[in-house]
């Protein structure tokens, strides 16, 4: 009766938003599906998961085979990430080689991950976006974790790097050097590797409290603290954009923010609202809508609606999406809790409802290990993989 009562819900509660959504595409619909963004997120999990202890040789096998993997599943996009923890899978003059991979950080292995990563991707005329987090760079706060030549370590006890008591070690958003610092990473990228684009999360401000108070004190008199944050990531966003278009223009940037629009200014310091209004901030944004149809507070089509009447540039939207909670109580969904658990096919209906978007271009799935054949033991995870494959059915 409980399972029914849901359906009935879902049903009636999509009907009467998609009735109420803005159909500028739906007339091109068949066009809109052939181009549009079919993400998978690739992270530093991944790597330990499948690549630490193994060969060079090994990981080769393992990334050709992740990418025939993405492409049977009508994926065309990956968004990989390259600098998880202030450290590289890359060949890099600024950041050491990442733990995440070889184990150590500052361990260096016969293989640029990044690199093989683009050539495969591009063999089968797929997209690829580097991932950055920016600001994070150890979720522990043991400093003896660090390489000698992280960055990151010749700063700490200075302004610029902030450990913080139970979170870990971060860069202090409002530091120029810091900003500096994270361009050049940027720049470092764009200019050495073909990558179609670049991709920030939602890490931004990881502490609301100390670490950046020394470099408030300036402005105090004149701005509220909040504004001050706000200011700094518009400015690292604005800094970052200007440098990617300078090197490349046909190189997207793109940030990934709380999809909890208010989080994004009460925790985050994110300022979507001016990146969505006015130009020369990023290309696309990919909100993390990873809610469900009857999530208590953010259910996921009120949730798209607001996100994408935000938008009043050209700014495009890709939607991104939580497989990883299928068939998994989601605690924080109130009376919805089991979900995910009671359906099966809730992913398929959320790019369904998306492509009605004004600013729809696409959809992004967190993340690749989700789509592994050792999660089939988890039978709604099956199912909703086999859904989603339905969409796809008359190619």
């Amino acid at each position: 009766m409980q399972k029914k009562i849901f359906c009935f819900l879902v049903v009636v509660i999509t009907a009467f938003f998609i009735g109420c959504m803005p159909l500028e595409k739906n007339s091109n619909q068949n066009k809109q599906e052939d181009i549009e963004t079919r993400g998978i997120f690739i992270s530093y999990l991944e790597y330990i998961k499948y690549f630490q202890g193994q060969t060079a040789q090994e990981i080769k096998n393992k990334i050709e085979e992740m990418v025939e993997k993405i492409e049977s599943l009508h994926l065309n996009t990956i968004y990989l990430q390259v600098r998880p923890f202030s450290d590289s899978i890359y060949e890099s003059t600024i950041f050491p080689f990442s733990s995440t991979v070889s184990g150590k950080q500052g361990k260096s292995i016969d293989l640029d991950i990044l690199d093989y990563f683009i050539k495969i991707i591009h063999n089968h005329h797929m997209k690829i976006h580097a991932w950055i987090n920016p600001y994070r760079i150890s979720n522990d706060t043991d400093v003896s974790i660090l390489s000698k030549e992280n960055p990151a370590y010749t700063w700490l006890n200075t302004n610029h790097v902030k450990i913080i008591e139970d979170k870990g070690i971060f860069y202090n958003p409002a530091s120029n050097e810091v900003q500096d610092l994270i361009v050049a990473g940027v720049e470092e990228i764009v200019r050495n590797y073909e990558v179609d684009g670049i991709l920030f999360d939602d890490y931004f401000y990881p502490d609301d409290d100390t670490i950046d108070l020394e470099n408030y004190q300036e402005f105090k008199n004149t701005i509220s603290l909040t504004d001050f944050r706000l200011s700094m990531t518009n400015k690292l966003i604005s800094s970052v954009y200007q440098k990617i278009k300078e090197i490349n223009k046909d190189v997207l940037f793109g940030i990934a923010p709380d999809g909890n629009i208010n989080n994004n200014y009460t925790i985050h310091y994110a300022d979507i609202k001016k990146w969505l209004t006015e130009d020369g901030y990023i290309d696309y944004i990919m909100p993390q809508i990873y809610y469900g149809f009857l999530h208590e507070t953010q259910p996921f089509i009120k949730t798209l609606n607001e996100w994408n009447d935000l938008i009043k540039n050209n700014v495009e939207m890709i939607v991104a999406l939580s497989l990883y909670k299928a068939g998994q109580v989601d605690s924080f969904a109130g009376s919805a809790k089991n979900e995910w658990i009671e359906f099966d096919n809730i992913i398929k209906k959320q790019i369904q409802v998306s492509r009605n978007m004004s600013h729809y271009a696409g959809f992004a799935i967190f993340r690749y290990e989700f789509l592994e054949e050792e999660n089939v033991k988890n039978v709604n995870l099956h199912r909703e993989i086999q859904h989603y494959q339905q969409l796809f059915s008359k190619n």
